[in-house]
């Protein structure tokens, strides 16, 4: 489970995000709506611990992202040599379904919904 707990950020005098309460549960779908400047960006940012909130703080199962095991030491969490999916390759998809106990039928009808599931994991630096 994430949770935002009063979260407030500023830039300067700007107001980023103010009072922001949430909790986003294990294995729905969450969004965050609103317009440009709503502080849907720098509340992700606050979450993944790249921004430092004025007030409150986000956790991820209790713990801030920091304190958490990472997923896959000394290499890229995403696995960023990997797609979502490719015959006869390291299959990103794969390897998260399996170590949350997902078939691989689900991993493809998931995918099958999906137009960029063939392009490599963004930002990386093999893509």
């Amino acid at each position: 489970m994430i949770d935002g707990h009063q979260l407030a950020n500023r830039y300067g005098a700007a107001v980023a995000v103010e009072g922001l309460r949430f909790t986003a549960q294990p294995s729905r779908v969450t969004g965050f709506l609103g317009p440009n400047g709503a502080g849907k960006s720098t509340t992700m940012r606050v979450i993944l611990g790249l921004h430092v909130p004025s007030a409150g703080r986000a956790t991820i199962g209790g713990r801030p992202y920091a304190r958490l095991r990472p997923v896959a030491p000394g290499g890229c969490a995403a696995g960023c040599w990997r797609r979502a999916r490719r015959p006869h390759r390291p299959q990103h998809g794969l390897a998260i379904a399996a170590s949350n106990g997902i078939g691989a039928r689900r991993v493809d009808e998931v995918l099958g919904l999906v137009s960029a599931a063939h392009r490599r994991v963004a930002g990386s630096p093999w893509a």
